[in-house]
């Protein structure tokens, strides 16, 4: 994803697969499906980065570059090792689940609530905290 090789709408079309005409976005916010689009601006899927950081207590700007996105979300509340291993695993988790959802969309004709897409983030990292045993403080 970071090197924006996801089978996009956008990178089919680059690579003679689909016509230009069929690379809108899948959840029917008429723009070109592009790695950024999908994953940070699409009218459905970028209210989710604002519930997230809501969620951890942190504010920002999301830039428009996938990569600088994941850099800057992964040092919002400090430079700790540990802190930074959090964030990671949250930014990947949304950008997981964003496409699942995607392609629950694209396949299944099915979109639930961005609400919904945040409780699996919140579901996932705690499992996975729970399951390695990591212990996470907040704030200190």
């Amino acid at each position: 994803m970071l090197r924006d090789r996801l089978p996009t709408e956008i990178n089919l079309m680059w690579r003679d697969i689909l016509h230009h005409e069929a690379v809108r976005c899948v959840v029917g916010c008429d723009n070109d499906e592009s790695v950024s689009h999908s994953f940070l601006h699409c009218d459905v899927f970028e209210s989710l980065w604002q519930l997230i950081r809501s969620w951890i207590g942190v504010s920002g700007v999301d830039p428009h570059i996938i990569y600088e996105h994941f850099i800057q979300f992964t040092h919002y509340i400090g430079h700790s090792r540990i802190r930074q291993t959090f964030l990671q695993l949250i930014w990947l988790l949304c950008v997981w689940l964003v496409w699942n959802e995607r392609n629950n969309k694209l396949f299944n004709n099915v979109q639930i609530p961005i609400t919904q897409i945040l409780d699996k983030v919140k579901f996932h990292s705690f499992w996975w905290l729970n399951t390695n045993n990591v212990t996470f403080v907040y704030g200190s």
